[in-house]
């Protein structure tokens, strides 16, 4: 039997649940029925609204898919523009303020505290400048994931920036793939960096060449891809894409991806969600039954064996020794002109700066603002003779070009502040986190940036399985007291050879970690060998040397967020309990009256 979620979509999904959600807005929070929420929050979705968790009814997050990442200044000085009118909720963020935009590791954009009756308004002010919410969550295809500087980036195979246009307009609306088993994660890689992290998604483009013969009987090399499938993090089910053996010309790009997701489509898992995911059909079919149902039903011409590929120039958080692994920093593009990566921690930028820096971007003739996966900014195309005076900019000193390596290599999901699945509290904790590790602790010669994932639970949306350390939100006791907690991991990256993070802890205390990492990297400067990245050193130990390397301990470092903060309404509330909670609220903010 379809689970209950099917049955719902079938009911309605797709593009014709806007009209809906133009009626509530219209109508109020109060219109959508209460027996019917979790239908309608599912169905909301695939408009890429998430209903907030517990004790936030009535307010959502709202998601905007942002192909690659790629934005014009233009574009983000609207989105800094309605998280300023419409993200602002009851109470500020002690680190962060009262209104502000969190860029994501899928190159998207999430807004909180965010209306139903406002949503058409947003709406129209983001498509106004061509941005759009469509399928930024729900069971379609997400947002297409890569590089925001192709076509600029002076490395380069080829500028796929054409195909991600090609395939985010044929897949977004496209009703033959709007309604999907689950969520379909897609990657295009055409750089040597392989910034795309095609191993972690359902279906990944990754640059290759192959020798192709042509019309006059000869071969010549072509530029394109070897496609994977099969990728994906969440649960503890973590998987790397699998290749299938097919080469792929960029001008068939979006028909390969059609017969995938197609094929997704209709022999995916629709009873049992928990399996309803790319990964589980590959594990049970394997890449040659994949393949071969590819060929046989889905696309109809004949699909070439892979080419030779690029991964042993991948840098992209591969934790090698001689790459950062990100674009942070001043980078040369093809033209030559510049882009500059700006950090940005845990992903998190005040609405107020969100529009100062698109007015930066502007002034300086900046035509492209990108997103990246490790939640950091790009601003493209400053010229030689402005390149002292942009990186002099005083927002810079925020958002710096040349972080700390704990600050540049911090990740932070969103936690418990918003988020129903998550166990801890997680963004202002990083911050934390990352200010005491850049005061107290040494870092070890030669480590540029040091990966640090935390994320509230096993969803994986910090992608911690991919980290130098690895932490997943849990619970503990300590001093006979509940407190919260993480499973740490060691060792995960991508690369040439990706490998996922071995659970070497669990339950460790959250102010015992900053102590655990100091322990580990103190061991690690005074055991490695010459040059030697921590990744490698992690790697070359067994399970038991790698749980013997460090232990917990606690520091001066004091945490204000050990108690269940998922019981909170809100984490940083002077009073926090539930009883606390002013929501459900009506279009103004003000508690609705009556039992609610």
């Amino acid at each position: 039997m379809p689970s209950k979620v099917e049955s719902w979509k079938d009911e309605l999904y797709g593009v014709d649940i806007r009209d809906h959600l133009e009626r509530f807005a219209e109508e109020g929070w109060d219109a959508i029925p209460e027996d019917e929420h979790d239908a309608w929050f599912e169905r909301f979705k695939w408009w890429g609204l998430y209903h907030q968790r517990k004790g936030q009814e009535s307010y959502f997050m709202m998601r905007v898919g942002v192909p690659m990442g790629r934005l014009t200044p233009e574009q983000l000085r609207v989105v800094g523009e309605i998280a300023r009118e419409y993200a602002t909720g009851p109470v500020e963020n002690p680190e962060f303020g009262d209104a502000y935009a969190d860029f994501t590791t899928r190159q998207s954009i999430q807004l909180h505290w965010i209306k139903v009756e406002d949503v058409p308004d947003i709406f129209e002010k983001l498509e106004s400048v061509g941005l759009s919410t469509i399928q930024a969550c729900g069971d379609s295809w997400r947002n297409i994931v890569g590089s925001p500087v192709a076509g600029r980036d002076a490395d380069e195979l080829l500028n796929v920036w054409p195909v991600v246009q090609e395939l985010h307009d044929e897949f977004k609306g496209n009703d033959l793939y709007e309604n999907l088993p689950r969520k379909w994660k897609v990657a295009v890689t055409g750089d040597t960096r392989g910034a795309g992290q095609g191993d972690i998604n359902d279906l990944a483009f990754e640059p290759a060449v192959k020798e192709i013969e042509n019309e006059d009987g000869g071969s010549e090399e072509v530029a394109g891809f070897n496609v994977r499938v099969g990728g994906g993090l969440a649960r503890k089910e973590p998987r790397f894409a699998r290749d299938i053996d097919v080469f792929c010309r960029p001008e068939n790009a979006s028909k390969v991806a059609a017969g995938l997701s197609g094929l997704f489509r209709d022999y995916g898992d629709r009873e049992d969600r928990f399996n309803a995911r790319m990964k589980f059909l590959v594990d049970e079919w394997g890449p040659e039954k994949v393949r071969e149902t590819l060929q046989d039903e889905y696309v109809e011409h004949e699909l070439p064996t892979a080419g030779e590929n690029l991964r042993e120039q991948y840098d992209y958080n591969a934790g090698r020794a001689d790459s950062p692994g990100d674009y942070v920093g001043v980078h040369d593009q093809n033209d030559g002109d510049h882009f500059v990566g700006l950090s940005v921690l845990v992903g998190r930028m005040a609405a107020e700066d969100v529009v100062e820096l698109a007015d930066l971007a502007a002034d300086y003739g900046s035509e492209m603002i990108g997103v990246t996966q490790r939640q950091n900014l790009i601003v493209g195309d400053i010229s030689d003779d402005d390149l002292d005076d942009f990186l002099d900019e005083s927002l810079l000193d925020e958002y710096s070009p040349d972080p700390h390596p704990f600050l540049r290599g911090s990740i932070a999901c969103t936690g418990t502040e918003y988020c129903s699945l998550s166990i801890v509290e997680t963004k202002n904790r990083m911050v934390r986190y990352g200010r005491w590790l850049e005061e107290n602790v040494p870092v070890p010669e030669g480590v540029e940036d040091f990966h640090i994932h935390l994320s509230g639970c096993t969803a994986s949306c910090a992608q911690p399985q991919i980290a130098d350390i690895s932490l997943r939100g849990m619970k503990a006791r300590k001093d006979g007291e509940p407190v919260e907690a993480f499973d740490v991991g060691l060792g995960g990256g991508l690369g040439e050879n990706p490998e996922f993070a071995d659970w070497v802890e669990m339950r460790v205390p959250a102010d015992e970690i900053p102590g655990y990492v100091r322990n580990l990297l103190a061991t690690f400067e005074e055991n490695r060998e010459e040059g030697e990245s921590f990744r490698d050193f992690v790697r070359e130990r067994d399970e038991d040397e790698m749980q013997a390397l460090a232990d917990p301990e606690e520091t001066d470092y004091e945490d204000p967020y050990m108690h269940n903060t998922k019981m909170t309404w809100y984490p940083y509330a002077d009073e926090d309990d539930m009883a606390a909670s002013p929501a459900p609220t009506d279009a103004q903010g003000a508690p609705l009256s009556g039992d609610d």
